[in-house]
């Protein structure tokens, strides 16, 4: 079955930079695009950044430009987000998301990110 585990969030001052890995199984992770999404407490999920498989174009939404970047290492069945600038209104728990045609949307079960001082 698909599963998908993250891990890296943490406790982070302003300013500071964390690392969140999403390790993937249970699919043909190199196949596919995969995103990260987040969510604060009282707000919706909103997707943060998604990364092709082949071509490993990225996308990101306005508020992390610059700060943020997605990778994968396919050998690794691993997606990345390098979180930089952390600001406290990136305080929210985030989510790897795998979308698999025939086979629906799958998400991990999430890793909390704090940022303040």
């Amino acid at each position: 079955q698909v599963q998908l585990a993250e891990s890296g969030g943490d406790l982070v001052q302003p300013g500071g930079s964390l690392r969140l890995s999403c390790t993937a199984s249970g699919f043909t992770f190199s196949r596919y695009a995969m995103s990260w999404f987040r969510q604060a407490p009282g707000k919706e999920r909103e997707l943060v950044a998604t990364i092709t498989a082949v071509t490993r174009n990225t996308n990101y939404t306005d508020s992390v430009k610059g700060r943020f970047t997605i990778s994968r290492d396919n050998a690794k069945n691993t997606v990345y987000l390098q979180m930089n600038s952390l600001k406290p209104e990136d305080t929210a728990a985030y989510y790897c998301h795998a979308n698999l045609p025939f086979r629906g949307g799958f998400w991990g079960q999430g890793t909390q990110v704090t940022v303040s001082s």
